[in-house]
């Protein structure tokens, strides 16, 4: 191959020179917001009872396509037909491999400057409350509690407590802190116990040193968390090639945790060009429920989505919302998802209204409620000339294989989707779709399935989209640059050739949900193109040879499909 040179091939993308925080802040329109069975709907006045034509899916749709599904997942015929056509998929990659490894190996070594090191790769499923590894947490609160050991840090029964009297209130010292004390990894203890997984978040089992260090809204309003996050973030900066997607909770306990949360972001200048925001709802209504925070469902729509329409509708009034959004790209759903259930089949099902129950509405219930209100907001959105957002959510982990309906029928990206080797036909549907999954082995190995029997390698090889991410580094991994631990163990288990890793590491930055303009430098121009004509090795170093192999597979997938489709109905037209 003859590789032209680009004059516009930076090592970067282009710096601002100007703080992040500034943005231009539209008109305010004074639009009326008000939920429509769960769904918030915009009016152009407080008395018009048509809302504006944004649409989206009707809770009667999604629950009749969840159950034809359903359906569709148990045929017989269907199972056979798609476990064939993965196994075919599977042996046509081996035997790809076998004729051109050395040709994709030869073109990677043609590129100058080139290799798997200095590549973008974007870890597309981390959670920033875990987003250092153990040591440099250790090495955090050390430093923290020796130049800042007289700072008020929390309230315990109406006493406010300086950092050292916390510590002391627990008989420690810097000295005797260790990582064994810190007891935050994940051990053979945590194996199918999401429960004890959880409690790892807390340093040496105290819940008050999660709430002073790893938490946005406390006593110091995030100041030490927002320090940490700082110096991950300065490590990705360093490192030059990597990126990550953080993060961080909203629980709609209370309508003001988007603006504590925004200003704890601008305050604190957590901002870095290498790392963007995913805002992660954990299923907790029952917990509010029992404790009586809120009396329905609705509640946690309204206190997720209303401020964010709000601000979509009036930024000046909320200046610090509307700026903190440039830098959110989507939203995740979180939770232990092997919790028992009740499925979501009714065609009767309870508006969020009056969801007052203590029990927790199903998975389904908690998704399409989140999929309809950022349908009808990014419609909004794009109206008004903003960024919009894509629902990216745990799936497929653990629980029942409904949960991967919910995300082929409504989200963009999933995280996990082990359970799908074990349902052949939404297997296949997701790689027809190329539905990006961000698989992280490490997490799924001391959570939910041995590291040696993931389906990681079977999804790489029939060419689902898949991606490598760390999840909780702090209870999995050991090295300051816990991203590449993740790709370097992959590499050895599983025999992994260059071509393979920077295949991962492409998919990564396309599933990711970083500006269009850095996607640009990072994969070439053209990346949005299909096939070879969307690579550019001097970029990606992704052999074309590989992107053909890829895009010509799924072309025939597609195609053979069609056809037999079409035979059907010439054969249903002529026994008419």
């Amino acid at each position: 191959h003859t590789h032209t040179h680009h004059p516009d091939h930076p090592v970067n993308p282009p710096q601002s020179t100007q703080s992040p925080w500034v943005v231009e802040i539209p008109e305010d329109l004074n639009y009326s917001i008000r939920p429509v069975h769960g769904v918030f709907e915009v009016f152009p006045t407080t008395e018009s009872t048509e809302p504006l034509p944004y649409q989206y899916t009707r809770l009667p749709d999604f629950v009749q396509d969840m159950q034809m599904m359903c359906s569709m997942i148990a045929d017989g015929p269907l199972k056979s037909f798609c476990y064939r056509r993965l196994s075919y998929l599977y042996s046509k990659f081996q035997l790809h491999v076998l004729l051109n490894e050395l040709r994709e190996l030869a073109s990677q070594k043609a590129v100058p400057h080139r290799d798997f090191y200095n590549i973008r790769k974007v870890d597309t499923h981390i959670h920033a409350a875990s987003c250092m590894n153990q040591k440099h947490l250790l090495r955090f609160i050390k430093k923290t509690l020796k130049n800042s050991a007289d700072e008020v840090v929390t309230v315990t029964k109406g006493t406010p407590m300086t950092l050292a009297q916390v510590f002391q209130s627990m008989n420690l010292t810097t000295y005797d802190l260790t990582v064994d004390m810190l007891d935050v990894h994940a051990d053979r203890n945590t194996f199918h116990r999401f429960d004890k997984f959880n409690a790892k978040y807390n340093p040496i089992g105290e819940s008050r040193l999660r709430e002073v260090f790893l938490k946005t809204d406390n006593y110091l309003n995030g100041k030490y968390f927002a320090n940490i996050i700082k110096e991950v973030a300065s490590d990705f900066e360093e490192s030059k090639y990597q990126n990550a997607e953080l993060r961080l909770s909203i629980y709609g306990k209370s309508p003001d945790e988007w603006y504590k949360l925004a200003k704890w972001a601008i305050d604190g200048n957590v901002y870095s060009d290498n790392i963007r925001w995913l805002i992660q709802i954990p299923r907790l209504y029952d917990i509010f429920k029992t404790n009586q925070l809120m009396s329905s469902f609705q509640q946690i729509l309204d206190n997720v989505f209303k401020p964010l329409f709000e601000a979509t509708n009036n930024p000046s009034k909320h200046p610090e919302i509307h700026t903190f959004l440039q830098y959110v790209i989507g939203f995740d759903s979180v939770d232990d998802e092997s919790k028992p259930e009740n499925p979501l089949f009714d065609g009767d099902v309870t508006p969020p209204a009056d969801w007052t129950d203590v029990e927790n509405p199903p998975y389904a219930y908690y998704i399409y409620y989140m999929y309809a209100n950022m349908t009808v907001l990014n419609h909004f959105r794009a109206a008004r000339g903003m960024n919009t957002f894509v629902l990216r959510p745990h799936c497929g982990e653990a629980g029942p294989v409904q949960h991967l309906v919910c995300g082929y029928l409504m989200a963009e990206n999933i995280s996990h989707g082990l359970l799908l080797r074990k349902v052949p036909v939404l297997q296949y549907l997701y790689y027809l779709a190329q539905i990006g999954i961000a698989m992280s082995p490490l997490s799924n190995n001391s959570l939910f399935l041995n590291y040696d029997r993931n389906p990681f390698p079977e999804y790489l090889a029939r060419g689902l989209v898949v991606s490598l991410s760390t999840d909780d580094p702090l209870q999995f991994h050991y090295t300051k640059e816990p991203l590449m631990e993740e790709y370097s163990i992959a590499a050895q288990v599983w025999k992994l050739s260059s071509c393979d890793m920077c295949e991962l590491a492409r998919n990564s930055v396309l599933m990711s949900g970083f500006p269009h303009k850095m996607k640009q430098h990072w994969l070439g121009p053209n990346y949005t193109r299909e096939g070879v004509a969307g690579n550019d090795i001097t970029r990606t170093n992704v052999p074309d040879i590989r992107v053909a192999f890829r895009y010509e597979s799924l072309l025939d997938e597609l195609a053979n499909i069609f056809k037999v489709n079409n035979e059907q109905k010439m054969q249903y037209a002529s026994q008419q």
